[in-house]
């Protein structure tokens, strides 16, 4: 599966972004898709995650209430709606997919596996 993402760009601190990430080539059902971050000089931050084909999300703390991911299965795109955005959400933003062949890890579980990959897209707000 490849991976795109983009939608990043500079807003004011308080301003809304949408990441959007299409997946082209043949998705399994379990696969799960997430968003990670890296800001300079920072290790890179799993920010949140989604199954593809069943219920389930993962969302690190300091994002929790004001990020939302969700997904077209129809269009095979993943979506990271970010409101309230702070200074310190400014990274290059990437996302990622892995195949859970078992089906019973969770999310979060998994955050060090994740194999594809698309290229950054960068995500500035500025105060």
């Amino acid at each position: 599966v490849q991976l795109r993402a983009s939608g990043g760009g500079l807003v004011q601190e308080g301003g809304s972004l949408r990441l959007s990430c299409a997946a082209s080539g043949r998705t399994s059902s379990n696969y799960i898709m997430g968003w990670f971050r890296q800001a300079p000089g920072k290790e890179r931050e799993f920010v949140a995650g989604i199954r593809w084909s069943r219920p389930g999300v993962y969302y690190l703390d300091s994002v929790k209430g004001r990020f939302t991911i969700s997904r077209d299965n129809a269009k095979n795109v993943m979506f990271l709606q970010m409101n309230m955005l702070k200074p310190e959400d400014t990274a290059v933003y990437y996302c990622a997919g892995y195949i859970d062949y078992s089906g019973s890890r969770s999310i979060y579980s998994v955050r060090d596996s994740f194999n594809s990959w698309g290229q950054g897209t960068q995500v500035t707000v500025s105060s």
